[in-house]
């Protein structure tokens, strides 16, 4: 039986990729874990290996192509004594692609958007996912079934007055998505039953719908403002898209605060030049390390969550998930966007350790070659723009996470110490919060903890 190869999810959040480039071609032999094609995502480039053996009978996707969604075959292989040319006649004519805006499988919903209510069917108890082992165009799901359904099709059917466990789903094993809804008639959504009060949803008393967020202008709009030949139209890639789309979320869905501190950073460069003089030479007579100001704000904000365990945490809807580990986002800068690779338990990391991680992240972030778990996770960023010369900035947080910090530039400063005027190096940072996450008084004690770190630098190295 001809075996298709299915476009991959390369990170929880993808949708649809890029086939960049083939690998192999029409006819090779493949083994488990050739590489096959390359595929690329908003954020890298990553190989697809084969997991099975055979010939690589037809290929249906050519590379080159953009926006393939997850789980639509972009070839087929003929297993071992299979005719070749019968498994390429076959080819994509029993599987159709899945929708582009639809998960691969069936998982249980997101909360919906501030504004919206929670799904009906969000209360029912449990049950086997409907549609389980059928295909596309499963029936109805029967009464006390939970209803599989896109946010969207349960946003239409609830404007509609359709009941969605009424509707047959094509989506993935039986996924109601939006046009599964076009033609299916209004009817009242049934009540949920009188015996089991306990399972529905909390209504709202209080607090009245929010309105609709304004919609942006679109690109015909905006064009309409300017003289047509005086400006140039440059197409975003990926990473572009998924950048706006994300920090737009964050920045409608994250009610945040700013705490600002000082930090006096005399003694931690002059530790750091110790530091950096008795590093070890390599072969070529290089340093095995060189510590920079960043390695000590990743290893002091990474030691201040574990002082402040309460502030380790993120945002899960319904219950907040406190870390163990303070794994560490920092913002890795390129052309068109940017990478927040993490570093890992950072805080049982010396100094130079994390030094030499984060030249090789960064150095892998700009050449597209990180792997998703690489840049997922971390309930903290570090955010520096000291060496472009900023004084002080706010940093927008990058969802799930709860803060960012925001680094300025080291420089001297005027400031009274026991009523005479001293000349300071002096570093601004700013933290951005989730309010969700921490209050004022938490934020606080969490920055304050990072600034103790930074200004007496020896108890990191003990």
């Amino acid at each position: 039986m001809p075996i298709d190869i299915l476009m991959p999810a390369l990170s929880p959040t993808m949708e649809k990729g890029n086939l960049s480039k083939w690998v192999k071609k029409e006819g090779d032999t493949v083994k488990s874990g050739d590489v096959l094609a390359e595929i690329e995502t908003d954020k890298a480039t990553m190989e697809v290996e084969a997991v099975d053996e055979g010939v690589l009978a037809k290929i249906l996707v050519p590379e080159g192509t953009q926006d393939v969604p997850v789980n639509q075959v972009i070839a087929v292989i003929a297993a071992e004594g299979e005719d070749v040319k019968a498994a390429a006649g076959s080819a994509g004519k029993g599987a159709a692609p899945a929708p582009a805006s639809q998960p691969a499988a069936p998982s249980p919903q997101p909360s919906p958007p501030r504004g919206e209510g929670a799904p009906a069917a969000a209360a029912t108890a449990p049950s086997p996912q409907r549609g389980e082992g059928g295909g596309e165009g499963a029936g109805p799901a029967g009464q006390g079934q939970r209803v599989f359904a896109s946010p969207l099709a349960r946003r239409l059917a609830k404007e509609k007055g359709i009941d969605i466990a009424a509707v047959a789903g094509s989506g993935p094993h039986g996924r109601v998505i939006a046009r599964d809804l076009d033609g299916a008639r209004a009817q009242p959504v049934p009540a949920a039953p009188a015996a089991a009060p306990a399972a529905a949803a909390p209504q709202p008393t209080a607090a009245a719908p929010k309105p609709a967020l304004a919609t942006a202008p679109g690109a015909e709009q905006v064009k309409a403002l300017f003289e047509a030949g005086t400006y140039e139209e440059v197409p975003l890639d990926g990473m572009r898209k998924t950048i706006a789309r994300r920090l737009v979320e964050s920045e409608q869905v994250t009610p945040v605060f700013f705490l600002t501190v000082d930090c006096d950073i005399d003694d931690l460069m002059a530790l750091r030049e110790q530091v950096n003089a008795a590093a070890a030479k390599d072969k070529d007579g290089k340093p095995v390390y060189r510590v920079s100001v960043n390695d000590f704000v990743i290893k002091a904000m990474a030691l201040a969550l574990q002082k402040v365990p309460t502030a380790n945490a993120v945002w899960a809807e319904d219950r907040v998930l406190r870390m163990k580990h303070s794994d560490v986002g920092v913002a890795v800068a390129l052309d068109g966007g940017l990478y927040a690779p993490i570093v890992k338990k950072a805080e049982l990391k010396s100094l130079s350790a994390i030094s030499n991680e984060m030249r090789d992240l960064a150095l892998r972030a700009r050449n597209k070659k990180l792997k998703p778990e690489e840049y997922s996770g971390g309930s903290t960023s570090v955010s520096n723009l000291g060496m472009m010369g900023m004084r002080n900035f706010t940093a927008i947080i990058n969802a799930p996470q709860s803060s960012i910090l925001a680094v300025g530039a080291s420089e001297q400063r005027a400031v009274v110490r026991g009523g005479e005027i001293k000349i300071v190096t002096q570093m601004t940072t700013t933290l951005t919060c989730d309010h969700r996450v921490m209050d004022g008084a938490l934020g606080a004690e969490l920055l304050s903890a990072f600034k103790g770190f930074i200004e007496k630098p020896m108890s990191m190295l003990v």
